[in-house]
């Protein structure tokens, strides 16, 4: 129920909410609209600091999504309708590594796609996305209170009203809320309120601009074969191919990548991600010295933006941006969505992933409080699901930045990581089953096995850059051919498997990362005893002592004459034809 009064005197009576939500960027108005539509008489107010609408383009980073996200959007929230005629459709994730100074993008080693995938993803133009949310949840019936700051909040347990204090101009009001929910993003107020920060040991920085006009990195080379590469008809799974330039395209270098993502408004967003220990941010940390950083690692994005310097929008930077959590959701009521409680890494776009796992959970614990339900168990359970799951994003990024000049070790490592993101993640999100997880025992176990895998094939990646680091040139990876298996995984996310297949499937599909991570241990250490030269013979020694990688090398075995996979994810750099 949502009351607010004046009192005689003319001081606003306390107003009094179902959800209160702080923070009216994404995570927040998100939330909202997901509770409006699972609860249509929930009373919920947002409270944001910003005027709205917002500005288009120079607004927040978190442009380019990929498929939870865009599910999420799309199919959980309803805006499909706003993503394809107010948003573009993103042509996947592309990367182009190192050579020889970057000035040819056609010589460099290319992995991305040919054909459009078959579940669609979007660039984001956040602007024109938060006034269209700010729009859809007013229309719903959200009290939305922009340019309204936050005085204090106090928090109160068993069934006490928690109490917000907040201005706006020469108001003030107070609102008293059952649940309070923490969206306001790196500000993170309960989580300094609280003591919830978590340190992490990944330490990287980033700064970026938009640009008011188009940067098409497929203009950058006039190869008639580096060019009909993605001008296809029709790819080798029967759909059309698509422009480079609507890819989120990444130019890849040692200890730093480069975005470069296309907006509807027309404006380009481009950013320097670095490790703060390989490239120190003050190298890049006003727009002059990231000019320069981009003329000195990538030449031809910086000539690309030095002929319309004068159409640069905004310049922001973030320093150290990846920070973790120790808890998200409370019994007492309180919860931290989106930014407020974890930030990984933007190299995959997994923040919007977060941020939809995160609201599910939230409105899964509202729904069961309604029905008067204890929630103590299940706050547990989504606290060590959604922590485990940031773990896992994690420790894809904790000390790689080292590999992303090596070729051969990042294609097989984003191919993995690609293989383990639509295998469990996007396979539970899609099937809406993190809410249920902690009901099936061996459904969380996989996914602790999952997580297991990962953490040393990660490791295994930092191992063989250390022994491999052998440069490669015009090669062109695509994903699909590599790996025609994936193309079932990435449909399957969609399947809409009743319970009992899904936790089959689940298994089915960790069985899967078994074996490929098994393949990848074995294909390096067969193709380093082919190359002497490169002095591995202790490491091999030591992957072989490994007990995990032993467990993995023989689930592979097992596996490879039923299940056969060709090796080529792996050997990139000598197995596939090079250009002319």
């Amino acid at each position: 129920m949502n009351t607010s009064s004046k009192t005689p005197g003319g001081d606003r009576a306390p107003e009094t909410v179902d959800v209160a939500i702080v923070g009216g960027g994404i995570a927040g108005l998100t939330l909202a609209l997901q509770l409006k539509k699972s609860i249509p008489d929930l009373a919920i107010t947002v409270i944001e600091r910003q005027a709205h609408p917002v500005t288009e383009a120079a607004h927040k980073v978190g442009e380019s999504s990929v498929e939870m996200q865009a599910h999420y959007l799309r199919d959980v929230l309803g805006l499909k309708d706003h993503l394809e005629a107010e948003q573009l459709r993103k042509f996947g994730l592309r990367m182009f590594f190192p050579h020889n100074g970057n000035h040819d993008i056609a010589r460099r080693v290319e992995f991305g796609q040919i054909e459009e995938a078959p579940l669609p993803t979007y660039q984001l133009d956040r602007g024109r996305l938060e006034n269209h949310l700010g729009t859809r949840i007013a229309a719903a019936g959200v009290r939305f209170l922009d340019r309204h700051r936050v005085v204090s909040v106090d928090l109160r347990g068993g069934d006490q009203q928690h109490v917000i204090h907040v201005s706006g101009g020469d108001e003030h009001r107070v609102i008293q809320a059952r649940w309070v929910v923490d969206a306001s993003g790196r500000a993170g107020l309960l989580k300094r309120k609280l003591g919830l920060a978590k340190p992490i040991s990944h330490h990287a920085n980033s700064s970026w601009f938009r640009i008011a006009r188009p940067i098409d990195i497929g203009s950058w080379s006039s190869d008639a074969d580096w060019l009909a590469r993605t001008d296809v008809e029709r790819g080798p799974y029967g759909r059309r191919g698509g422009a480079r330039r609507l890819s989120t395209n990444h130019l890849m270098g040692h200890g730093y990548w480069v975005w470069i993502i296309p907006l509807a408004s027309g404006s380009t967003s481009i950013g320097i991600v670095a490790d703060a220990e390989i490239h120190p941010h003050e190298g890049f940390s006003t727009l002059d010295r990231a000019l320069e950083w981009l003329a000195s690692h990538e030449p031809q994005c910086a000539a690309a933006v030095a002929d319309h310097r004068d159409e640069i929008q905004d310049f922001r930077v973030m320093h150290d941006y990846a920070y973790g959590c120790k808890q998200v959701y409370s019994e007492d009521r309180w919860c931290l969505t989106g930014e407020a409680g974890v930030s990984i890494d933007p190299l995959y776009s997994s923040g919007g992933d977060l941020m939809g796992i995160s609201n599910g959970l939230i409105v899964d614990l509202i729904e069961r409080d309604r029905a008067g339900e204890d929630l103590r168990e299940k706050v547990i359970a989504h606290n060590q699901v959604y922590l485990v799951l940031s773990e896992i994003w994690l420790v894809a990024y904790q000390q790689q930045f080292q590999l992303m000049g090596n070729p051969q070790v990042m294609v097989a490592k984003v191919i993995w990581d690609t293989i383990m993101y639509w295998s469990v993640p996007g396979l539970l999100f899609f099937h809406e089953k993190f809410p249920r997880l902690g009901d099936s025992p061996q459904s969380m176990a996989n996914l602790l096995r999952a997580w297991k895998i990962h953490t040393r094939v990660q490791q295994f990646a930092r191992e063989w850059h250390a022994v491999d680091d052998r440069p490669a040139a015009g090669v062109f990876a695509e994903p699909y051919t590599l790996l025609p298996f994936i193309v079932e995984l990435h449909e399957g996310m969609a399947a809409g498997l009743p319970d009992d297949q899904l936790d089959e499937q689940f298994a089915r599909n960790v069985a899967l990362l078994e074996q490929v991570a098994g393949q990848l241990v074995t294909t390096v250490i067969d193709r380093l005893r082919e190359t002497p030269e490169l002095a591995a013979e202790a490491q091999i020694e030591a992957w072989l002592a490994d007990r995990l990688l032993s467990e993995l090398r023989s689930a592979y075995q097992r596996s490879h004459e039923t299940n056969p996979i060709t090796d080529a994810w792996v050997t990139l750099g000598r197995q596939s034809p090079s250009m002319a």
